[in-house]
């Protein structure tokens, strides 16, 4: 009998269509789910029942209690080469191997600076106005050049940003607990003395921080009181390094000029919550690695890592 094989979230139905699955056709059968499982017994009604589970970044947690559920369970793939989300201790005990794949952090850049051009020059506010026969020209841009840009975290993803922001002609500081002056003079930008230094000089703000012990809630009330009313914070990276109730507040008092995120502390995002009706937020689904190249990568390598499994030799193992 042929195994059987679900993608999780496959939100625009592209997973088959992005990728060559035909070299899996004779011994596994696909099953894209283009919804969300808002529940755990949902997930597990759903995926029972298959051998071979493959999901997209950390969109979906894998603890100890829900593998206990997934007896049938053997290969479980995972976009990226590192996921906080699936307990790899457990997998391995169970006898679930859990491999990853390649991918750019590109698109991530890239979303990162459509959210803050989109902030800076009120791009959604005035294309409603201009579509809806609202108001002509209601806001004045904010200038990128000669502003400042704060990074915190210079790894892969905030050293391109901050590449894109010198390009602006931005004076642009970067800081994290562990970042060099020779990491900062090597990209070119000036490491701030300290988090507080960099919240309360910069016009823009922007996470690129992996979630941790130490970036967890690193941005909680009394930090964002540091920065300027005419500031504007962006994350990318992971929600809970920012203190979602002071994000909130502040963004209801106008204590800063606006924020963009495309992370959640839920994601999918609930329809009632708050995050959806904040004033002075930008907000994208969390779309920062969801482009064509990148899918392409992700799911041409998750059915090399199938077949690979298959073979008995497992590509690019996580646990």
């Amino acid at each position: 009998m042929k195994l059987r094989c679900a993608v999780l979230d496959d939100y625009q139905n592209v997973a088959t269509a992005l990728a060559d699955w035909t070299p899996l056709a004779d011994e596994v059968d696909v099953v894209s789910f283009t919804d969300h499982f808002a529940t755990e017994d949902e997930l597990v009604r759903a995926i029972e029942a298959f051998d071979i589970v493959v999901t997209l970044r950390e969109r979906v947690p894998f603890p100890a209690a829900l593998l206990d559920r997934l007896p049938r369970l053997r290969l479980l793939v995972a976009s990226g080469m590192r996921n906080a989300a699936i307990d790899m201790d457990a997998a391995r005990e169970r006898g679930v191997t859990v491999c990853g794949t390649g991918g750019s952090s590109t698109p991530t850049v890239e979303l990162t600076w459509a959210l803050l051009l989109g902030l800076a020059r009120g791009i959604v506010p005035e294309n409603t106005a201009l579509r809806t026969g609202g108001r002509w020209q209601s806001t004045v841009g904010t200038d990128l050049a000669g502003h400042r840009l704060g990074l915190l975290g210079l790894g892969r993803i905030g050293s391109l940003v901050a590449r894109v922001g010198l390009a602006f002609g931005m004076e642009v500081t970067a800081w994290s607990s562990n970042l060099t002056k020779e990491r900062a003079d090597e990209i070119g930008v000036e490491l701030a003395s300290g988090l507080d230094e960099l919240l309360t000089t910069s016009d823009f703000v922007s996470i690129h921080l992996a979630l941790g012990d130490r970036s967890r809630g690193l941005l909680g009330p009394a930090q964002l009181s540091l920065m300027k009313p005419t500031a504007y914070l962006v994350n990318t990276s992971r929600a809970a390094i920012v203190d979602q109730d002071a994000l909130a507040e502040v963004l209801r008092e106008g204590r800063i000029a606006g924020a963009a995120v495309d992370v959640f502390d839920q994601e999918p995002l609930p329809a009632d919550h708050p995050m959806r009706s904040l004033p002075r937020l930008l907000a994208t689904p969390h779309l920062g690695y969801v482009s064509e190249d990148n899918y392409r990568t992700f799911f041409g390598q998750i059915v090399e890592d199938i077949q690979a499994y298959l073979a008995g030799d497992p590509l690019r193992r996580l646990n």
